[in-house]
């Protein structure tokens, strides 16, 4: 079984082909997985993925 962090990763990998997510996609992410803003943050900076256009300052 995959842990929370691998689901997280995968996610985030599949949602920026081009290393780059806009922040609407990032908290889609963490709703979908019932994690927090910041884990999907974290698990961006481990893939070297840019979240741009935030909105509430999260990441």
């Amino acid at each position: 079984m995959e842990d929370k962090s691998t689901k997280i990763e995968e996610s985030v990998r599949e949602a920026a082909p081009d290393n780059r997510i806009s922040c609407t996609v990032a908290r889609a992410i963490a709703a979908d997985l019932d994690v927090s803003v910041g884990e999907v943050g974290d698990a961006a900076d481990r893939l070297g993925v840019k979240i741009h256009g935030c909105e509430l300052g999260c990441f």
